[in-house]
């Protein structure tokens, strides 16, 4: 039998010597003791690098499975937590697995899709909240009266539509919108005022790389006439330097809607929006109640 109390002076013998102990069926406790070297764990681990340890010291209950398919799943790029989501262990035996190996570099679509994961509920949740408020809200309209739609049509045409300069007078009522919302709310608004249909005329403002006929087609139905009634379409050349959001299906581009012999309804408008503004500011405690 060697003399296994003496220290090896050299690295090659130290590992040599620890080697044969571990063959031998010692566990790291006590070829530490035979060693009698005041060994830190990672030292004692690099002179057993590639030497597997002795059957005897395994825990019978070891999952040396889930340890080799946690290993392979790191490989992988998984994180931690989807390795413990799919293999229904502890997080702390995955990190005691898997911890010498290096951490993974993830894509960025792999990020992406980390991140949608996490906040996907947080968005349902805000969702749903949104579209109960939206419903709440949508629910207190209720059925406009003729004086409320009159009210909201000045209003509108005030916020939307052209409007003479000192500098340059043109009294002519010209109204240009793309949300088919405010389209029809306009119409309607036209309609009470007893706005003959036949002094509407209609005509389409768009990009130039959009698809036109479809977007003519589409304001021609909202607005309730004739494609071949439609005014000529005034196309704007697109400008590749310029990034545009308005894109896609959805973009239509604009309406244009012209009232013909407008000079005088164009001073009522005026007149009506001045003896809105100038009226009185504090609203009454009934028409204040549930507008908050």
């Amino acid at each position: 039998m060697p003399n296994t109390q003496r220290a090896p002076h050299d690295y090659e013998a130290l590992r040599h010597h620890a080697l044969t102990l571990r063959r031998a069926g010692l566990s790291r406790r006590h070829i530490r003791d035979r060693l009698s070297l005041p060994l830190t764990d990672a030292a004692l681990t690099s002179l057993l690098e590639g030497e597997p340890p002795p059957d005897w010291t395994r825990r019978p209950n070891a999952k040396d499975d889930l340890r080799a398919k946690a290993r392979e799943l790191r490989k992988q790029g998984r994180t931690y937590n989807e390795i413990v989501a799919e293999l229904g262990v502890a997080k702390s035996s995955v990190s005691l697995w898997v911890r010498d190996l290096p951490k993974p570099k993830r894509s960025r679509e792999a990020m992406h899709r980390m991140s949608e994961a996490r906040w996907a509920p947080y968005r349902e949740a805000r969702d749903r909240t949104i579209e109960e408020t939206k419903a709440e809200a949508f629910n207190e309209i209720g059925k406009l009266s003729d004086r409320e739609l009159f009210l909201i049509g000045v209003g509108l045409y005030w916020a939307e539509g052209s409007k003479s300069k000192p500098h340059c007078r043109r009294e002519r009522v010209v109204f240009i919108n793309s949300d088919p919302g405010m389209v029809k709310t306009y119409l309607a608004w036209l309609a009470l005022l007893g706005v003959e249909r036949e002094r509407l005329r209609f005509a389409v403002m768009i990009h130039e790389s959009a698809d036109v006929a479809a977007a003519e087609r589409y304001w021609a139905d909202l607005a309730g006439t004739d494609l071949a009634n439609m005014c000529k379409t005034t196309l704007k050349k697109h400008n590749p330097k310029t990034v545009r959001k308005n894109v896609g299906e959805g973009y239509r581009g604009c309406l244009v809607i012209k009232v013909l012999q407008s000079a005088d309804l164009y001073r009522r408008i005026e007149g009506w929006w001045s003896g809105i503004v100038t009226g009185p500011s504090e609203p009454t405690a009934t028409g204040a109640s549930g507008m908050v």
